[in-house]
């Protein structure tokens, strides 16, 4: 089996290196990282330059199902708002193996798109009628299967959700199949725990909003995971629409981030999903806890939520990653495009995600990328360095658009001037490839199956 790879270029967590040897265990761990190493028999070549693994910080698969069939209007004014009605329907017909077969599909996607490791925030839970199933893990354990079975590192994140607005209102009949009690949460990362750490998964908690958990419930999670692993990953959708500020500030007096910030002991072990529509004070005190910025462009264009100020949150020393949340798009260079573009266009400038140290764009954003998304990750995904975990891909040098050109150049062709999966030559996870010559082994069958549940699902009533 490789455990050795021999590449011309290599984008290490301090920039760019030639002639570099990777090494890593059985376990698929890094053990040596060798610039200017000499080329030899005992190290597979490279086809192109290496890249670390992009993480993937939000998922909910299911919502693959429904991507590209939201795309009408269907009153006066659409918005998020007539989407998550559209997105709730869809949710209320899908059984187990229907989900595991819709995330299998999205895994292979999401590793034939360079991503190599995903946060599933994952809260249908229970039957149609919203009752537990016998085994109460039973759509957690289909995500689990889903992932081992397409080779992707997994966050595995069960979502809280108790309310259906500010102030504990009650839920819809549409939020049926999220709702749970603390208790039972709890009782369910209890059996989580051991299946998760079995396969090489990590676990932690999402309470879904400020508006779907009321403040004891937080708490009282909160406290449960404390108990169960102190340093397991939460993630909180947070200011994503202009809407949910304002509601926030009825109900409480104060922004959602702010409010957050005030009442819950924020650190690096948090993920702020979206946090778009934060105040220059949000900024600076979020950035200083630590927690990290959970960014999905192609969604919140999609969905119209706004456009997150990147340079306010860099200036803060804020950390941040990309997810595919929705999956309106499954490619992790199209989050990058798309996020740079977004601040193209709001501030007309170009090259806004580069600095004075890094001034390719390309090569700035899947760093800063790989650093947040690892972080709200937990897991030893930081990129190509000894200790991390050898998830990587390579580049395809022979390219139309990338042959000739300097690695840097190259990466940025990649991001900006391809069609941003064409230019993959292969992608490995814990030192084994799981995508080669662009394609994933699993992918014909894994596709069909996505067809027939997909169409299940739309034939039923």
């Amino acid at each position: 089996m490789t455990r050795s790879l021999h590449a011309a270029d290599v984008l290490l967590p301090g920039g760019w290196a030639r002639d570099v040897r990777l090494d890593w265990d059985a376990a698929g761990r890094l053990t040596a990282v060798t610039p200017g190493a000499a080329a030899d028999a005992s190290a597979a070549r490279a086809a192109g330059p290496v890249i670390p693994g992009m993480p993937n910080l939000h998922s909910h698969a299911f919502q693959r199902g429904i991507a590209g069939l939201t795309e009408y209007r269907g009153q006066a004014q659409d918005s998020f708002w007539s989407w998550r009605t559209l997105m709730y329907r869809f949710a209320l017909r899908l059984d187990p193996a229907q989900l595991e077969a819709i995330a299998l599909w999205l895994y292979v996607e999401m590793l034939e798109a360079g991503y190599t490791s995903v946060c599933e925030f994952h809260y249908v839970h229970h039957d149609a009628d919203g009752r537990p199933y016998a085994d109460d893990a039973t759509l957690a354990l289909a995500l689990l299967r889903a992932a081992e079975q397409a080779g992707i590192g997994l966050t595995l994140l069960p979502v809280l959700y108790q309310s259906g607005g500010f102030g504990g209102l009650p839920p819809g009949d549409g939020q049926r199949r999220f709702i749970r009690s603390t208790a039972s949460m709890l009782r369910l990362l209890e059996r989580l725990k051991p299946l998760c750490e079995a396969q090489g998964a990590r676990l932690g908690l999402a309470p879904h909003s400020l508006r779907a958990v009321p403040p004891e419930g937080l708490r009282e999670a909160l406290a449960g995971l404390e108990a169960l692993d102190a340093t397991a990953p939460v993630h909180i959708h947070i200011a994503e629409q202009t809407k949910e500020v304002d509601d926030c500030l009825a109900w409480s007096g104060q922004r959602p981030v702010a409010w957050l910030l005030d009442h819950v002991p924020v650190d690096a072990r948090w993920c702020l999903v979206h946090a778009t529509h934060m105040d220059a004070d949000e900024y600076r005190r979020a950035a200083a806890s630590g927690a990290v910025a959970g960014l999905c462009p192609t969604t919140e264009a999609n969905l119209g939520d706004g456009i997150f100020d990147l340079p306010a949150w860099r200036s803060a020393g804020g950390m941040w990653g990309v997810g595919s949340d929705s999956h309106i798009c499954v490619n992790a260079a199209e989050e990058l495009l798309m996020l740079e573009y977004s601040q193209r266009l709001a501030r007309r400038e170009r090259n806004v995600a580069a600095d004075t140290s890094q001034p390719q764009v390309a090569t700035a954003m899947t760093l800063a990328a790989v650093r947040g998304g690892a972080q709200a990750a937990g897991r030893a995904v930081a990129g190509l360095a000894v200790g991390q975990q050898a998830d990587f891909v390579v580049l395809d040098a022979a390219h139309t658009v990338l042959a000739g050109l300097p690695a840097p150049e190259m990466l940025a062709s990649h991001v900006f001037a391809s069609q941003r999966t064409s230019a993959i030559d292969a992608v490995w996870v814990a030192g084994r490839p799981r995508a080669q010559g662009g394609r994933h082994p699993l992918h014909q069958n894994a596709a069909a199956a996505f067809v027939a549940a997909r169409r299940q699902l739309l034939n039923t009533p």
